[in-house]
């Protein structure tokens, strides 16, 4: 079961069997992996199972730590080892690692090779495809990067056992987006399904299919591809609030759940999505992810923080909202009192 893209390939392989062959193909003189504390732990022997002969870098686990200082001890190993420009980096974690480790692999020596083992659900529905990477700055999340692809995708459903509850419900935020955008029918398959009971690889590999029409179609995200920030407009900017101010900070996905609701509100009043569809996500989406003490969170901030989101053009915020659950549309829009209006409407759920 293998997702084929331009230029490189997503395999769904449990037992990481074809890695070694893949490594050995393009001949490289070195394979670093990079991992978090939490990955070395618990995902790292599953990945020495296969491989032996790795040299090891360790960050730290965390948005946080997503950053420019982090790069630079990468980049200091990878000296310090003796990293050629036939070096290898495996990127073995979440979004984190996924993006920053990328970001870092393609500026070393002008670019270096890089493979994706994603070990959470969400970086394997999202960030580990697609080609986006890069870091936060102080003035807002991923300001920092550029696109360049992986040369392989590994996905496997044995790094989702290890994933504490939080984060396997994390990582359902971004499916639920990719079949509100873009999939009717698997919506409707959402809403009845036991997410600790199901088929997990094919979940992920629906959900990647759709992300994959999106990407292919914009890869440089010039226009469809925008749909994809769906619920991340609002959310990245309360996911930044939390980050700084919050002592257990949201997740990624739980920031995301509250986006979506919110955009969905939006739809509702600028893109004809109706009350009935509105009330519908609401309610899916409270169904895994518990309502979030958002009240009092500075609104000034959030909204600064909105106003340097990337996809902006100007002074204007810039949205992807829903014309209806299937269907989505880019480039909307919207104002400080509607974004107000929205985390009104969230907030009195």
């Amino acid at each position: 079961m293998n997702i084929s893209l331009k230029d490189y390939e997503i395999i769904f392989d449990d037992t990481l069997s074809s890695l070694p062959n893949f490594l050995a193909e393009h001949k490289y003189s070195k394979v670093f992996v990079v991992v978090d504390e939490n990955t070395k732990q618990h995902c790292l022997p599953i990945l020495q199972n296969v491989l032996t002969a790795i040299e090891i870098i360790e960050t730290k686990s965390g948005e946080i730590y997503k950053n420019i200082a982090t790069c630079e001890f990468i980049w200091q190993q990878l000296i310090e080892q003796n990293a050629d420009r036939k070096s290898v980096i495996i990127n073995l974690g979440g979004g984190v690692i996924g993006d920053m480790s990328g970001f870092a692999a393609s500026c070393y020596k002008r670019g270096i090779d890089f493979i994706n083992i994603p070990t959470t659900l969400l970086s394997q529905v999202d960030s580990s495809i697609g080609g986006k990477l890069g870091i936060d700055f102080k003035y807002g999340k991923n300001l920092i990067g550029l696109f360049r692809n992986p040369k392989l995708v590994l996905v496997s459903s044995q790094f989702l056992k290890t994933l504490p509850k939080r984060q396997f419900i994390n990582g359902w935020s971004e499916i639920i987006k990719h079949a509100l955008i873009k999939d009717k029918a698997q919506w409707l398959l959402y809403k009845n399904i036991d997410i600790h009971n199901c088929d997990m690889n094919a979940i992920v590999f629906h959900s990647l299919q759709i992300k994959k029409a999106v990407v292919e179609a914009d890869p440089y995200e010039n226009g469809l591809r925008k749909i994809l920030n769906f619920g991340h407009t609002i959310g990245h900017a309360i996911e930044a609030y939390s980050l700084e101010h919050d002592e257990t900070p949201l997740l990624h996905g739980e920031a995301i759940a509250i986006g979506m609701i919110c955009e969905s509100f939006l739809s509702v009043k600028k893109c004809g999505l109706t009350q009935d569809e509105l009330n519908e996500i609401t309610k899916l989406i409270l169904k895994y992810f518990p309502k979030y003490n958002i009240e009092n969170y500075n609104t000034d901030k959030i909204i600064t923080s909105m106003l340097s989101d990337k996809k902006n053009n100007a002074t204007k915020i810039l949205a992807a909202l829903l014309s209806e659950i299937g269907n989505s549309v880019f480039d909307i829009e919207i104002n400080k009192d509607e974004i107000l209006e929205s985390l009104n409407y969230y907030n009195s759920l």
